[in-house]
């Protein structure tokens, strides 16, 4: 298929239903979803991830999907090698004139593809690690923010992760003019939004809808394998809060409560990286979730092409 468009993202917050909108998109170019969300990448956290496998089978046919399930639990997979994954997973979808579906909520993991981010894999400097490794984490962190400015503090919640952080920041300092590590994408980029209210429903519901799936069990096992609570924390509010009541420290109900506030509360942030994308160039067609998912996948056939 030939197009000045290389690829077509659908990006919005949680429980908009962007999967399968995807999906059928995917079906009618006769092409594939990318998957870009920082947490699917892992095996076996299915249901607290959210990986609805059934929303990739259009029409009784399997609609191919990448991205997903690639890494291991306990592992920490990153920023880094998700844009070198993507690259390797587009370059080769690319060869065979084929437009993927790019798909996801993670901003950031957007953001790095949508932008061609630099982050070439970066040397170790023992002089500069020796010389930060006797700051404190609170000096560290002003030290790197005099370089970058910090999406996510949890990027660097440890002295090694905030030394990393730095010696990246000052290595693309000394060598930004090299050129980037990989060709830019030309993407048509579509947003899905939703009421408000609408939203809301829709996370509570599917929230009560994973619990009774067995999200619990599949922490559990989890844990059964080796997965730590800390590990736990780190792939987000459903495994921090289920952590947190299989640790008796809440009850079920309360676990709930709590995980449903903070999805709401994660759902307002997740709009607010958006918007931020957009004030740095990246031109985002917004979509209402009013209309069915057929009528919204054709129009961004109609708009993409």
């Amino acid at each position: 298929m030939s197009s000045a468009t290389d690829l077509i993202a659908i990006l919005g917050p949680t429980a908009t239903g962007k999967t399968r909108i995807a999906a059928i998109l995917a079906s009618k170019l006769g092409s594939c979803v990318i998957s870009a969300d920082s947490r699917q990448v892992y095996k076996r956290m299915d249901i607290g991830t959210g990986k609805d496998y059934a929303d990739y089978c259009v029409d009784g046919k399997q609609v191919p999907y990448y991205m997903i399930d690639i890494a291991e639990p306990g592992s920490r997979y990153n920023l880094f090698e998700y844009q070198r994954d993507f690259h390797a997973v587009f370059a080769e979808i690319r060869k065979h004139q084929i437009i993927p579906v790019m798909c996801g909520g993670s901003g950031l993991y957007l953001d790095c593809i949508l932008r061609n981010y630099d982050l070439r894999e970066v040397p170790q400097n023992p002089e500069l690690r020796t010389e930060l490794k006797k700051k404190s984490l609170t000096e560290l962190k002003e030290i790197l923010a005099s370089y970058i400015k910090l999406h996510n503090d949890t990027d660097v919640d440890t002295v090694n992760r905030a030394v990393r952080a730095i010696e990246i920041a000052v290595f693309q300092t000394v060598h930004k003019h090299l050129p980037g590590q990989y060709p830019s994408v030309k993407a048509k980029i579509f947003g899905i939004e939703s009421d408000r209210e609408i939203r809301r429903n829709r996370i509570s519901q599917r929230l009560r809808k994973r619990v009774e799936e067995g999200l619990i069990e599949e922490v559990e096992s989890l844990i059964e394998e080796g997965v730590t609570h800390e590990d736990l924390v780190f792939y987000g509010l459903e495994y921090k809060y289920v952590s947190e009541y299989l640790r008796g420290l809440c009850s079920k109900e309360t676990f709930i409560v709590k995980l449903e506030t903070a999805i709401h509360q994660f759902a307002k942030r997740q709009m607010t990286f958006f918007r931020s994308m957009e004030k740095k160039g990246v031109e985002i067609n917004w979509l209402s979730r009013n209309m069915c998912d057929e009528d919204i996948a054709d129009i961004i056939l109609r708009t993409a092409l």
